[in-house]
């Protein structure tokens, strides 16, 4: 072989491993920028949930500063001067009475938009020896509404008590300004069965 094939020759093998590391480093720099790519797209969407579980936990805490400070700016309410009506629960047994208690909670919810999903009359249990009547509900409302239900309940007549309150804002909510936050709201209420105290009266 001549000095000029060898020379050619080396060029040759030379110029394959230009191309090869030049292929290296491509197939490098692609892997790494699909892997920061990805990295990226990760950090992304944890910082998105974040926002929204704290979106979620700012207006449950709204709500609930709203619901802790409504006695404070409405005194009036606790006098009974301005609620017409009987103040204890009407029925000649206390299963009429949980029916009509029923009724009014459901009346309730039906008047700010809701939906009961679930509902359960406690007739029977450790209220009931104190001639209270109770029920827990299962049902879902705007936001907004659940305000104007917990008014109305206490607001009215007959006279109830709200016994129970878990309010869950679903997480998978879009973080939309303009659009009403649909909640879940587990309420337990009780009034006063009107015949109860009748019968303790005639003892």
């Amino acid at each position: 072989m001549s000095m000029g094939d060898i020379s050619h020759s080396a060029a040759a093998t030379g110029n394959a491993i230009t191309r090869a590391f030049a292929r290296s480093s491509l197939v490098a720099v692609t892997l790494y920028v699909v892997a920061v790519g990805g990295l990226l797209v990760t950090v992304g969407l944890s910082v998105a949930s974040i926002l929204q579980q704290q979106h979620a936990l700012a207006q449950t805490s709204d709500l609930l500063d709203q619901l802790q400070g409504r006695k404070a700016r409405n005194p009036a309410l606790s006098t009974s001067a301005a609620r017409p009506g009987a103040p204890f629960l009407e029925g000649a047994t206390v299963t009429v009475a949980g029916a009509a208690l029923l009724q009014r909670v459901a009346t309730a919810v039906g008047d700010v938009g809701g939906t009961i999903q679930s509902s359960l009359v406690d007739v029977l249990g450790a209220q009931a020896r104190e001639g209270l009547v109770g029920i827990v509900i299962s049902c879902e409302m705007d936001q907004s509404a659940l305000q104007g239900l917990l008014y109305d309940l206490e607001a009215g007549m007959p006279f109830l008590f709200i016994d129970q309150l878990d309010v869950q804002v679903p997480q998978t909510t879009a973080i939309n300004d303009g659009e009403a936050v649909r909640i879940r709201v587990l309420l337990g209420v009780s009034g006063q069965w009107q015949g109860n105290n009748m019968m303790n009266g005639d003892r």
